[in-house]
């Protein structure tokens, strides 16, 4: 239309390979003489190793955009260079493997091999199947072989850096004792109603001083002035002609959304066996838990045992029973998908029956905004056409069903055309002189403009504002008057004050995280109780209102709790892991640092040249 717009490496790695292939690339991509791009160490790079991890991020990439990138865009994000270092990387590590002299016998390679899916028969391993993959992927029994003792010991290698790095417990109790961390406070509102006296208006000389202070606040934003030309389904429906037959037919495919069979709203509660699940019935037959205490128990919520609307077919064997139900109503148990279940049942859904006559309006109105859309899309090749030939946006309007239209558009206006996001886009991007494009709309219009004129942010004289001054200074005098009159009452509180003997509606608050959250309570809420001392009182500007706010006691977290522990062993673990890999990464530095690297940048380019 609009112009009718964890590191992991090893052998798993290369028998992707071997079964996606190398998106034309061979072992002798670039000729029979050239196997290597250079060497790190005493270990060769070879081509395919680098071609490899460039389709790897290629593909990566592809998959992040949803769209099939081309080399020259993976370029412009360095993907050639994160492949080039990737595969240095790795061979500055079997260089230092090989130093070391770390290597894994013929057993283990046998092992690797005969775990490989790609490689079994009916038998399991099966040497001509692995023949045949190799040969297919270019590489030989010997490389395939050294690729993975080099893998096996690069994990060695690995290993051997980060392991026996110890769990940073001190940090993750202290983690864990900062974010479990519990406040308790009583807090209140006051608004303009406390007040005892009104406020006065603003003097000429406050309004000055107002608008003088706060310029942004009587500033009109930039103006773009566009003339545009549209034309969206809405406007040509009615010109579509949309025979009976095809109202019938459509009815016809949709009949289940209009011939409906009564439903029902029902919970599902499911159990490991018929045992618990029939010792859960009898205590809510006898009144000693509710659902919701059943529900509970199993540590979750209602929203997670929720079927939604389901009709008595989707129950299976609890349908008969639960149809026959009154809402608030438990039966069960039955055997459902997952287990024997509880089935409690919300609300009725009558049958909903609605007859080809009351549905054909609607229908036929579908029908015809479908066939607009699709008038539309046929004509935007000769529209475009138009504008290719330096049609302006009056001469399309004449010679098309498009019509046109100015907008005084600033980033405010939602309005018209300009509801559509499309064009919002368009309109704060496009430049004077711009040759004209055609645009798709949302709901399958299409649109073209022009940028006529910008008129930028301006300043409204006094005089014509001078009442919205005064208004916004009559709100920020009162909001002070407020704040005056908090801190006022604020003074009078102490620690066992009631806030109710001061004319106070408290409300209290126990075991506050810093993670939790107040309704009706300003941003910087938390982070002010979580500064105060026991028995301090603060008053925090709440825009229209104030709240005075007490705090009452300091809580530690409860450790013992089970989800405090799986908290401190989760920040446990993740530091640790951290640590490892920074240790890793810094240790990789130094070895790059150490191990000589002989790259031919000519034969890396002409690798790069087969991807274009």
């Amino acid at each position: 239309m609009a112009q009718k717009s964890n590191k992991r490496y090893g052998a798993w790695i290369i028998v992707g390979v071997i079964l996606v292939g190398l998106a034309g690339f061979g072992s002798g991509g670039l000729s029979g003489n050239i196997r290597n791009i250079g060497t790190v160490g005493e270990k060769e790079v070879s081509v395919t190793a680098y071609q490899r991890a460039l389709n790897e991020q290629i593909r990566a990439l592809s998959a992040q955009f949803g769209q099939q990138i081309s080399f020259q865009q993976a370029q412009a994000f360095g993907i050639d260079q994160m492949a080039l270092s990737q595969v240095v990387l790795l061979r500055t590590l079997d260089n230092e493997a090989s130093t070391l002299g770390l290597s894994v016998g013929d057993e283990r390679v046998f092992e690797q091999l005969r775990s490989t899916p790609a490689f079994q028969g009916a038998g399991g391993f099966n040497r001509e199947t692995y023949r045949l993959a190799l040969q297919q992927s270019g590489q030989s029994a010997a490389e395939y072989e050294t690729s993975i003792r080099e893998e096996t010991a690069r994990t060695l290698l690995q290993g051997a850096v980060v392991s026996g790095v110890p769990t940073p417990d001190a940090y993750a109790d202290a983690l864990v004792q900062y974010i479990g961390e519990g406040r308790s406070i009583t807090w209140a509102t006051v608004d303009d109603a406390a007040l005892t006296a009104p406020v006065p208006g603003a003097t000429d000389e406050a309004i000055q001083t107002y608008y003088d202070e706060n310029p942004a606040e009587f500033t009109l934003p930039e103006t773009r002035n566009i003339t545009y030309v549209w034309l969206t389904p809405a406007m040509i429906r009615d010109q579509m002609t949309v025979s009976d037959e095809a109202v019938v037919q459509l009815y016809e495919q949709r009949i289940d959304e209009f011939m409906q069979p009564e439903r029902r709203l029902v919970e599902r509660l499911v159990y490991l066996n018929q045992d618990r699940a029939a010792e859960a019935m009898a205590r809510l037959d006898a009144g000693e838990v509710t659902f919701e205490d059943l529900v509970a128990e199993r540590g979750l919520t209602l929203a997670d045992v929720d079927l939604g609307d389901v009709d008595q077919a989707d129950l299976g064997a609890a349908g008969e029973a639960a149809f026959a139900a009154d809402p608030g109503d438990v039966v069960g148990p039955f055997n459902a998908s997952l287990g024997p279940a509880l089935f409690r049942v919300n609300a009725v859904l009558a049958a909903q029956e609605t007859p080809l006559d009351d549905a054909a309006p609607m229908l036929r109105d579908e029908l015809a905004t479908e066939a607009a859309r699709e008038f539309i899309n046929d004509q935007a090749d000769s529209m475009i056409d138009l504008i290719a030939g330096g049609a302006s946006m009056a001469d399309l309007a004449e010679r098309t069903d498009m019509e046109l239209g100015t907008i005084a558009w600033t980033p405010d206006n939602a309005e018209g055309i300009a509801a559509y996001d499309n064009f919002r886009d368009q309109a704060a991007i496009v430049e004077n002189g711009q040759f004209p494009e055609l645009y798709d709309l949302s709901d399958g219009g299409i649109f073209a403009l022009s940028l006529d004129s910008v008129t930028p942010p301006t300043l409204q004289p006094l005089d014509a504002v001078r009442e919205d001054v005064s208004a916004a200074w009559q709100v920020q005098r009162r909001q002070q008057a407020v704040m005056e009159k908090a801190a006022e009452i604020a003074a009078d509180i102490l620690p066992f004050t009631g806030f109710d003997t001061l004319g106070l509606i408290a409300q209290t608050e126990e075991g506050l995280t810093r993670r939790s959250f107040v309704e009706g309570t300003p941003p910087e809420f938390n982070d002010t109780i979580f500064a105060m001392s026991v028995g301090d009182v603060e008053v925090l500007d709440a825009e229209n209102r104030a709240i005075i706010v007490r705090l009452d006691g300091i809580s530690a977290p409860d450790l013992t709790d089970e989800s405090n522990i799986a908290q401190r062993d989760a920040v446990g673990t993740n530091a640790g892991s951290g640590i490892a890999q920074d240790i890793f990464d810094a240790y990789v530095t130094r070895l790059q640092q150490e191990t000589g690297q002989n790259l031919n940048q000519a034969t890396i380019n002409a690798v790069n040249a087969q991807f274009q």
